[in-house]
């Protein structure tokens, strides 16, 4: 399928060049008090994992804006919501602890990234700190942090995402009723059924 490939980092840099002095200078080995404020903005983060075979799995965290715990400058906390009980990312940390995050705030084209290493933690006080209309989370994702850095606006001024004018028509946009429909032809569900049961999974509590 693909043939004309880049295989090394030299050739990579031959055809992309360096990073400028600014992009490197940015980098910073823990949480200063501008990714502080941006984190305590931010209700909606990505979450990247691997497994022990290198295979990724991003996942979508969200809440109100401040969700995330910031212990110290050196560790964040991530509360664990209500899901689908999947579990993928917290799978891949129990095998590799290596995560990245991308935290945004709507309107920001700013975006900040944190890299580290994860651990999945049940201390009670810690959780406890973490609760929402009286419950608080069983799990939580501790990361330890190793670099942050903000990541420039050019991705979201391409793409316009904070901008309503330029949102695409959802009339071509799959449902997730009609997606599951063709995914999970086997539990025999009709779209009906699906649109029903999705539609309950939203209105329970999210906490």
């Amino acid at each position: 399928m693909f043939t004309d490939t880049v295989t090394t980092a030299a050739v990579l840099r031959e055809m992309a060049g360096e990073p400028g002095d600014l992009a490197r200078a940015k980098q910073r080995d823990r949480l200063d008090t501008h990714c502080r404020a941006f984190i305590a903005r931010s209700p909606f983060l990505l979450l990247a994992t691997a497994n022990a075979r290198g295979q990724c799995d991003v996942s979508p965290k969200g809440d109100v804006p401040g969700f995330v715990l910031v212990l110290d400058d050196t560790h964040l906390v991530v509360p664990d919501r209500p899901g689908n009980r999947r579990f993928d990312g917290m799978q891949n940390i129990l095998a590799n602890p290596h995560v990245g995050l991308i935290f945004l705030v709507p309107g920001a084209g700013e975006t900040l990234r944190v890299n580290g290493r994860a651990v999945i933690t049940r201390e009670p006080a810690l959780l406890a700190r973490m609760a929402v209309e009286g419950r608080a989370p069983r799990l939580a994702i501790g990361v330890e942090v190793e670099e942050c850095f903000m990541h420039c606006a050019k991705a979201l001024r391409r793409s316009h995402l904070w901008d309503p004018a330029k949102w695409p028509d959802l009339a071509g946009v799959p449902t997730g009723a009609e997606m599951l429909q063709d995914q999970a032809k086997g539990l025999g569900m009709t779209r009906a059924d699906l649109e029903r049961r999705l539609g309950e999974s939203y209105a329970r509590p999210l906490y």
